[in-house]
């Protein structure tokens, strides 16, 4: 629903809100949009095989690294200045790869695109803690569907524009995007304080309690210390780890199995369509529940039978496998949901965000490259397939730490109770 009583929940938010969901259909594009038309990149750039691979690790090891920075940033630019830099970063990482001529041009390009998005990755739920506490699910549910259309749309449309426009100017063409969505943001930075004071009085007025703990805060500390933060950043990793691995691997299991090439890819396609749902409505439960634990052991739940199925009997019933293995990743919703919903501030959200996601980025990216190495070792999918049901055992057992109703603020470590205040642009909390 749009209105609390009389009064909609998003007046004086309307250029954040806009803001959020168009940084968050940027944050994907630089990867998804390369993959349909490499081909044509490998032809003109001379990017060997080797290189092309190389492609599928840069995206994951740049989140890791430049969202483990932006909290430092961040506490020196501020946040929405921040994310300005950060978009109009991947925006020319974007572009100038796009001209690219030789393979270390169109690698360096391509890392510069996905730092600042790697930054994006960060730096927007602590935003959504920032401008929206009295509505952090749905707010969090939208721009989760966002990234998702985030990496939908790029390839449906990526070979047509290559084919009519040359994929350079194919390529390039989504820079628009990050242009775009950095607007809004530029709007805020720029806004007067009279602007300010008035989305501080709507703040105001909001209710901003969540379902975990009520108790005093402490006012710094080192994310590092909080079993909480451990517990979120390896939940993470091992989700995103899993979800990495399926996306590489998915069509080389299916073709093992005996299907085609096409065949797997369109089962890629079920995989990758069926996190909307989680998506939309995992952050909307999240907020509901003072411990959401059932939540994260029933995506783990579709991860086992799916794999399992895929495993024992691919031919059998691969539509409910693909299905329940997209389902799988819905712990990534809940898991940006819960980082609004464990921090009492902004900048308690900023540090947890770059830490849990700084560190699971780090853990995903060995995922497809360790698969790959067994498959290949072995010739059969036995082991990389035991493998990945110990990081759901590890994943079930950070998840339960993860879910546990706390605050960062009252874990890691700090000195001194601060009051629960909201910060705005410009302060430096």
């Amino acid at each position: 629903m749009l209105l609390t009583g009389h009064t909609a929940w998003w007046r004086g938010r309307v250029v954040v809100l806009v803001g959020i969901v168009l940084v968050a259909l940027n944050l994907r594009i630089a990867v998804a949009a390369v993959s349909p038309i490499l081909d044509a990149v490998r032809v003109d750039v001379a990017l060997s095989p080797t290189l092309a691979g190389l492609l599928g690790t840069i995206p994951v090891a740049s989140f890791a690294l430049f969202g483990s920075l932006a909290p430092m940033v961040s506490r020196r630019l501020g946040l929405e200045p921040t994310l300005v830099v950060a978009t109009l970063v991947s925006v020319l990482g974007e572009v100038a790869r796009s001209t690219a001529t030789t393979p270390a041009g169109f690698l360096g390009w391509s890392v510069i695109a996905l730092a600042g998005m790697g930054m994006g990755n960060v730096l927007l739920p602590p935003l959504v803690k920032r401008y929206f506490p009295d509505r952090i699910g749905p707010v969090t549910a939208v721009y989760s569907v966002a990234m998702s259309f985030s990496t939908a749309i790029p390839p449906l449309l990526a070979v047509p524009l290559a084919n009519r426009l040359g994929w350079r100017v194919a390529l390039g063409s989504w820079g628009v995007v990050g242009i775009v969505a950095a607007l809004p943001w530029l709007a805020v930075v720029v806004r007067s304080a009279t602007a300010r004071a008035a989305l501080a009085g709507v703040l105001s007025r909001s209710p901003r309690h969540t379902p975990a703990l009520d108790s005093r805060h402490r006012g710094e500390g080192r994310v590092w210390r909080s079993p909480l933060a451990w517990g979120l950043a390896l939940t993470f990793g091992m989700n995103s780890l899993n979800s990495y691995t399926m996306f590489a691997w998915i069509p080389q299991i299916l073709v093992d199995a005996g299907y085609g090439e096409a065949a797997g890819a369109r089962w890629l396609a079920v995989f990758a369509i069926f996190g909307l749902p989680a998506s939309l409505g995992v952050p909307l439960l999240a907020t509901r529940l003072r411990n959401p634990f059932w939540v994260a052991t029933t995506f783990v739940g579709c991860f086992v039978v799916g794999y399992t199925g895929l495993l024992l009997a691919p031919r059998a019933a691969v539509g409910l496998w693909m299905v329940l293995i997209g389902l799988g990743p819905g712990t990534f919703p809940l898991l940006l949901t819960l980082i609004n919903l464990r921090t009492r501030t902004s900048a308690g959200a900023v540090s947890l965000s770059g830490f849990t996601q700084g560190v699971g980025y780090a853990i995903a990216a060995v995922g497809p490259l360790l698969v790959g190495v067994l498959y290949a070792s072995t010739g059969c999918w036995e082991l990389p397939f035991g493998l990945l049901f110990g990081t759901l055992a590890v994943l079930l057992a950070a998840g339960w730490v993860a879910c546990r109703p706390a605050m960062l603020e009252d874990t890691w470590g700090g000195r001194g109770p601060a009051d629960g205040s909201l910060p705005l642009s410009g302060d430096p909390r």
